[in-house]
Formats: structure tokens, sequence, C-alpha cells
């Protein structure tokens, strides 16, 4: 994700997990079946994360979802099918799914009705029988109403966002929880198929390959399938009315959208026609393009004042152009697709893993084009840096902050220069290649690095991500 100038005001979107109802499930063991044993237990109704204790949840494992909806712009109504393959990772008597603002109307295990209740932003199934660990099972939940968005007081508003002409979802740290019934924390990757059905004449983009399309009684279905597992942050849609270029590059599909609102030759144009450019130039720094497909969208909307790495097809609100074809963003959130979303974060506090690498792949096109230097992006921050929020552990409300991400680059640097160029460009490489479609840690990266390097880097992480004061390099 990259944040707008500051000069524009940044909205930052976060989608908490979960479906609204009056009815709440019998919290005790009595709410499963009787066929179920009294050793079973309900899956945790957070994944464990200390940022953000509630978000996802326990108990299984998501393999993939497979999302067959409708959406009418006119009156903003969505329904239709999800079926999430999953594994039980403990004897589950019940589990939960993230669902919000929607109501679920049928719920099936394996094909057996299932009780299903809302419990605030919860969705509780307890299945027929009980699931054993290690067993596959298969959910159908059908449901529908209206998506809004939703607001948290330190990050934001977000998730589904409804428009004149239709609507978009997306967000982080979280938002598929307002469009799908979802495990919604990045450390449960599964992979993702789209079918969204919405009136002729109107587009629906999402992520990874696009698929046959088709019309019947005035509505059109497009299917989208990313087969790579992600985040569900990572997870996206957007409906309404759009130029939509489908190209091929290197043999993969390239999906562009620009809205009807912006001109063919707007900046936001110019600046995605460089994004195959750019993906192989970082290529060059990170190794082969991880994803199947390629491509961006842009969203011509005022609440937007953020980029987001939704994977395979990065989604730039327009702010980022109305000052020219700017680059350096498309370039930071391509860095993503290797660093965020193949190689993903299994806690929130890990974010400068992300973000950092995503800043630094500016500073390196910055280079590449021309531009200031590496070293000259570097003192031109360390120069006058406020160093008390340490990017190792920023803490929730400061997630999206300068420390996460400038200071994260300036980290970047400074392990480069006590690596060496060559250990530290092998690493940029390696790193990504040896965790592709993985979650991983801050100290998994150390010890990555401190491997790379063959030596002992304890005290360099420590100044750069963990202190309060100016680190030395």
């Amino acid at each position: 994700m990259r944040r707008a100038p500051v000069a524009v005001a940044t909205v930052v979107v976060l989608a908490l997990a979960g479906c609204s109802a009056d009815d709440k499930p019998d919290p005790s063991p009595s709410a499963a079946s009787p066929s179920v044993a009294p050793s079973f237990g309900a899956g945790g109704e957070g994944i464990g994360d200390p940022y953000f204790p509630t978000y996802g949840n326990g108990g299984y494992d998501v393999a993939g979802y497979d999302l067959k909806l409708r959406y009418d712009p006119a009156s903003g109504e969505l329904g239709g099918t999800a079926t999430i393959s999953a594994t039980a990772t403990q004897d589950l008597a019940r589990f939960n799914f993230d669902l919000a603002r929607l109501k679920a109307s049928k719920v099936t295990v394996d094909g057996q009705a299932a009780t299903s209740a809302a419990d605030g932003d919860e969705l509780v199934v307890t299945p027929a029988a009980g699931i054993r660990t290690g067993t596959a099972f298969t959910v159908v939940v059908d449901y529908s109403g209206k998506p809004e968005a939703l607001n948290n007081e330190a990050l934001g508003v977000g998730g589904w966002l409804r428009t004149k002409d239709g609507a978009f979802a997306l967000g982080q740290p979280e938002s598929a929880s307002t469009w799908f019934p979802v495990n919604d924390h990045p450390s449960d990757k599964a992979t993702l198929a789209l079918s969204m059905t919405v009136p002729d004449g109107t587009e629906a983009i999402g992520n990874g390959v696009p698929g046959p399309r088709e019309t019947a009684g005035g509505w059109t279905t497009w299917t989208w399938k990313e087969q790579k597992p992600l985040a569900s942050y990572l997870a996206f849609v957007a409906i309404g009315q759009y130029r939509v270029q489908t190209s091929t590059h290197k043999g993969k599909p390239m999906v562009i959208a620009i809205p009807e609102s912006l001109p063919p030759t707007s900046n936001a144009a110019r600046a995605m026609a460089r994004t195959g450019e750019v993906a192989d130039y970082l290529e060059t720094q990170f190794g082969p393009y991880p994803f199947d497909a390629y491509g961006g969208v842009v969203l011509d909307d005022d609440r937007v004042g953020y980029a987001l790495e939704t994977q395979s097809r990065p989604v730039y609100g327009n702010t980022f152009f109305k000052g020219g074809a700017d680059v350096s963003v498309v370039a930071h959130e391509l860095a993503h697709q290797w660093y965020g979303d193949s190689v993903a974060l299994d806690r929130w506090q890990h974010i400068w893993l992300n973000e950092g690498f995503a800043t630094y792949a500016e500073w390196l096109w910055s280079e590449h084009e021309g531009g200031r230097t590496v070293q000259q992006s570097f003192d031109r921050v360390y120069a006058a840096f406020d160093w008390s929020t340490p990017p190792g552990d920023p803490g929730a409300k400061r997630l999206f902050s300068d420390a996460v991400y400038i200071r994260g680059a300036m980290t970047v640097h400074a392990l480069r220069k006590a690596m060496g160029d060559k250990a530290f460009f092998a690493l940029l490489k390696s790193w990504p290649a040896d965790n592709r479609d993985g979650t991983v840690t801050t100290e998994d990266f150390i010890a990555a690095a401190e491997k790379a390097s063959g030596k002992d880097l304890g005290d360099l992480f420590e100044q750069w991500l963990f202190g309060k004061t100016r680190p030395t390099y």
C-alpha cells in the first residue's frame, strides 16, 4: 500500500470482520449436534494477532474461495454463493467466518445442512457432525444483502464502497469480510475464483486471470481466477464504467482498467501503460514475477487517497496522477507482488517487510530512471526524521506511519551497506523465491539475512527496527 502525498487527505481502508443480526449462537458446547463428541471444541473467534485480536478465526485453514455473486448497482444489492474449501486444524464442533453486514440464508458443510447464526461481526457455523483435525471439508454459504463500508476510529473507513455506477471493495488491513465469508487475516492465504454478474454494459474487474464472459437476459457474468494463494485483504472487485484493455505480457494476461470518467490520454492511463516495463525492471532486482497475470485498476473516487497492492492487479486512486504520470507509485505497488503478496505477513507487526521493501523499490526505480540515486534518497530522509516509532513494532495505530515506510526503507539500505551489494542483491532474489506463496516474520528475515551475509546482524536490526533514537550506519 502507498499513501497519497501529504497534501492529499489519506483514506485508509479497513473492514472489521463479521455479520450483524439480532440472534446469537449459544456459546456452550451444547450448541453443536448431539453427534459431536464432547471433546470437540469451537474454533477461535480471532486468529491470535496481537495488533488485531478479533481478526480472522481459528480452528481451520482455508485452501480456496469460489464466489458466484450478482450485484445490482441500482439497488445496491449483492447476493450469491461462496464455496469455501478448508482443512480443520483442531477437532471442531463449530467454527466462525468473518462476514460484515450481510445475511446468510443457507449453510451446508460437506453437503449436509448446518446451523448458522450471526454474532456481531461473525458468522458462526455448527455442522451436523464434528470435524476431526486434519480433515478437509467444504462449506457452501448462500448469502445476500446491501454491503457497506465499515469504520475504525484508528485506521479509517472502507471495505465495500458503493458508487453512482457500481461499487468497489478493497482495503488494508481487512476488507474481504464486507463482501464474502472469509478467514480475514493474511496468515491464512487461499486461492480465489470470482464470478460476478452485473448489468450489461457494466464492467467487473477482479484478481488474477480473466476467464470466459457470458451474457444472458440483460446481465453479464465476468470471471476471474487467482490460482496462487492470496491474503484476504488482497482480494478486490471493481464494478462500474471502465475501459478495460486486455493484452499479453511475457505470455501472461495484462489487464488495465481506466474509468470512463478519465480521458484515454490521462496521466493515469499513461502511468498504467508502463506497468509491464516496471515489472520487468523489478524482475532484475527481485527475481521472476510471481503471478500468472499483470495489470492495474484506477479508481476515480475522492474517497480513495491511496494505492493498494491487490494481488496481480494493484488498484490506484487517481489522486496519484493528478500532478503527472507518477510511475513511482506503480513501482511501489508492483514491488509488493514479491514483497507482501507472494511473501505475506504472518502477523501485522511485521508490515515493514512489505512497506520498507516497496518504498526501497521506489528508490531503486528513481535511480534506474536517472533521478535520485538510492543513496541520495536515503540521505534526504535520514537527515531529518522522527525516530520515536520503531518500524519492527509500530503498534496498530501506527501501521501506516512514516516509520514503517520510510524508516523501513532506510533499514533495507543500512542492511545493504552492512552486507555489500553482491550478497544484498542475491538476498533480494532468494528471499521471495524461498518463501513464495508463504507467510513470514521479521525473525525469519533476520535469519535469512545473517545466513546470506555470514554476519551477526543483531545489533543492526535492533537499532533500525526496534530503537527509538537515530541509528548509525
